[in-house]
C-alpha cells in the first residue's frame, strides 16, 4: 500500500508475526485518542481503537488458517484474530462496497504512542447508528491480504 507524504506511518501485528497492518495518520499520533469500548468482548481483550477517516488502514496475513474472523453483539462489525498468539487486530465492516476499519491500538509497534484512551459505549447505539458512527470515524477502504 502506498502511504502518503506528510503522512505518520505506524506498523504492528499479532504477537507471532502471522498478522501484520500499517496506517498512515494524517496527524501526530499523540493527537490520537484510542476509543475504548466498553462491551465484554473488547473489554475481555483489553482493546482500544484507532482510526482516521483520512488516513489508510491495511492488514496482511501471513497463514489465513490461523486467522479468525469474529462477529458479536448486533453482529455487524467482523474482528480479527490471530489464533496463534490470540491477538486481536482490528476490527472491520463492509457496508456500500467499502470495508471500513479500526485498529486496535495496542497491537502497534514501539509502544503507546498515541494519547489517553477514552471510554465508548457503542452497544447504547441502535444498529443504524452504530454504522453511521463506523463510517464517519473509521478508516475507508481497508485492504486486507492474504484471507
Amino acid at each position: 500500500m502506498d502511504i502518503l507524504v506528510g503522512m505518520h506511518k505506524l506498523e504492528g501485528g499479532c504477537h507471532c508475526g502471522n498478522i501484520h497492518m500499517d496506517v498512515a495518520l494524517p496527524r501526530a499520533p499523540g493527537e490520537y485518542r484510542p476509543r475504548a469500548c466498553d462491551c465484554d468482548f473488547c473489554t475481555k481483550h483489553a482493546a482500544a481503537y484507532l482510526s482516521d477517516p483520512q488516513g489508510s488502514f491495511s492488514i496482511h496475513i501471513g497463514d489465513a488458517a490461523k486467522a479468525a474472523r469474529y462477529r458479536q453483539g448486533s453482529g455487524q462489525a467482523e474482528f480479527l484474530i490471530c489464533t496463534a498468539c490470540g491477538t486481536l487486530i482490528g476490527v472491520s465492516f463492509a457496508e456500500g462496497g467499502h470495508l471500513y476499519g479500526a485498529a486496535n491500538a495496542h497491537a502497534f509497534e514501539g509502544g503507546k504512542p498515541f494519547g489517553a484512551e477514552q471510554p465508548v459505549s457503542p452497544r447504547t447505539l441502535s444498529a443504524g447508528e452504530k454504522a453511521k458512527r463506523w463510517q464517519d470515524v473509521w478508516f475507508p477502504d481497508v485492504r486486507i491480504t492474504g484471507l
